[in-house]
């Protein structure tokens, strides 16, 4: 059996209220956006039927956690958290930029998580990478780890192998086991059921989405630090009645949620500190081999506003280099 802990921040109530307390509106840089980044904009939304489009909104006070005991407390001056100190817990480090929620959050060895009790989904998964983090230790393999039933999960709230069993679908990792080879126990709780939602395999989960798992792994080679947030969204579409509906499937006894998409939001810090974001959107279908990556990049704040959460909170967006490629015209300096 898996022990586990349920992640405990001092004050987090209040504390995390601070970070959510004032909003500020962000806005995008037009005048670096080509028509070729406009015709980009525009086939994706095809792909992503009700996602929605607007301001950005960060939060106004920022939280940072302290670099020697991991606990959470506000910061004004820069609007970026430095970087924990070696040897700061770990969930400091991969949380540095803040929670999205704080909804039954859970705290594994390499990622944090917050578990969606009604869907048996994750409402979200955060993982740090670094080159060193994504190394394949010599013994370690995913072959030798095994999907099971999460038990911190109250029963009630489970998702069990038999709910996938014949459904059709994957069990896809919000934290990919290939994130984390360096220890065969952190590679076994990527297998946690907790960790899963329901994906189309061949041509997505095998495929498509793997593609992405692999890009962010990659971009560990350009950054020294990378934080990606992962999880699942439950996106409106129109039917012949002209009406707006949510609709997803569900799976097993447990009524396991298929959710209709999935994003990464992701944030990478170079050698010089400079702060650059991306965000992704894929339809859980299958997507043709041809169709690019790029045509899945949305805007950020879209995200927030799909998934009610909100990302790298105690980042300041104006301290942003680029979003998705383009430059902001903020930065460091």
């Amino acid at each position: 059996m898996v022990k586990m802990k349920v992640l405990q921040v001092a004050g987090a109530a209040g504390i995390a209220s601070l970070g959510w307390a004032g909003g500020v509106l962000y806005q995008k840089n037009e005048q670096n956006v080509s028509p070729c980044d406009e015709q980009m904009k525009r086939k994706t939304s095809r792909h992503l039927p009700g996602l929605p489009l607007g301001a950005q909104v960060s939060a106004s006070v920022a939280l940072v956690p302290h670099t020697e005991t991991g606990l959470a407390i506000p910061a004004r001056d820069t609007g970026v958290p430095p970087e924990p100190v070696e040897g700061a817990p770990r969930v400091a480090q991969i949380m540095r930029f803040g929670f999205p929620g704080l909804d039954n959050i859970r705290s594994h060895r390499d990622y944090i998580m917050s578990y969606d009790r009604r869907n048996r989904v994750p409402h979200w998964v955060f993982e740090h990478l670094t080159k060193e983090s994504c190394q394949k230790t010599e013994g370690v393999d995913r072959a030798n780890s095994d999907f099971s039933e999460d038990q911190s999960v109250h029963p009630f709230f489970q998702s069990k192998n038999k709910d996938y069993k014949y459904s059709g679908f994957d069990r896809g990792h919000m934290a990919p086991a290939g994130n984390h080879r360096n220890d065969q126990q952190m590679c076994n709780e990527t297998f946690l059921l907790s960790n899963m939602a329901p994906q189309v395999g061949r041509g997505f989960n095998r495929d498509k989405w793997e593609n992405l798992e692999r890009y962010v792994r990659k971009m560990t080679k350009l950054y020294r630090n990378v934080y990606v947030c992962t999880g699942p969204l439950y996106l409106p579409h129109m039917e012949e009645d002209g009406k707006m509906y949510v609709k997803y499937q569900v799976i097993g006894q447990n009524n396991v949620s298929v959710p209709t998409h999935f994003f990464k939001v992701i944030v990478g810090e170079t050698d010089s500190k400079d702060l650059e974001m991306e965000a992704f959107v894929l339809p859980n279908q299958v997507i043709p081999d041809s169709t690019p990556l790029d045509s899945f990049r949305v805007p950020p704040d879209s995200v927030e506003r799909a998934a009610g959460l909100l990302f790298f909170d105690r980042l300041s967006r104006e301290k942003l280099c680029r979003i998705n490629g383009q430059k902001t015209g903020n930065g460091w300096f």
